[in-house]
């Protein structure tokens, strides 16, 4: 975790009326430089992930490997049980018998999917997190009803307090907050 250059503050704050604002107020904050920046919105807001520089999701692919996964270990579990550990031939059916292998394979490949999809987002999502330090900003509660936030965190290489605030007042909040840690 990289420190603070101002260890008593954590970022600064932008707080704009409408989505529109703020998706503007991004494009100019990244355009600007800026790449250490996050948006808090009461709803989803679809350009706004492209425009603060979010990166493609990993997600999928690890739903892909989850299902993969199942799926060897379903049909893998199977074949052990039936042809190696313990082999029954009956009717004359071959000891590998795919086909009757299929719903338990199916259902295995959906179950660790479905695991590797939950565990997947709360580790990329970084929760639980029942603490954040924009959560000290008296306003921000108001992020989950009508308003909108832009953070713009210390850490930033572009970060300095004053010329921060001075461009996050350039973009025509409402109010610009200090984010104490």
């Amino acid at each position: 975790m990289t420190e603070n250059k101002d260890n008593e503050l954590y970022g600064l704050m932008a707080e704009f009326d409408t989505s529109e604002e703020l998706v503007e107020a991004s494009r100019k904050t990244y355009d600007a430089g800026y790449r250490n920046l996050d948006a808090y919105t009461p709803f989803p807001v679809e350009e706004l992930p492209e425009v603060v520089g979010f990166k493609k999701p990993i997600l999928p692919r690890i739903v892909l490997i989850g299902a993969l996964v199942g799926m060897t270990l379903g049909f893998g579990m199977q074949y052990f049980a039936s042809a190696i550990h313990y082999p029954l031939n009956i009717g004359g059916r071959p000891l590998n018998s795919w086909p009757s292998f299929i719903p338990i394979t199916f259902e295995m490949t959906i179950l660790v999917a479905a695991f590797a999809a939950v565990l997947g987002m709360f580790a990329l999502n970084g929760l639980p997190q029942p603490y954040h330090p924009v959560f000290n900003v008296p306003r921000f509660k108001l992020a989950s009803r009508d308003r909108f936030f832009l953070c713009i965190e210390s850490v930033d290489p572009k970060f300095d307090l004053a010329g921060t605030r001075e461009f996050l007042r350039a973009l025509q909040p409402a109010d610009v907050f200090d984010v104490e840690p």
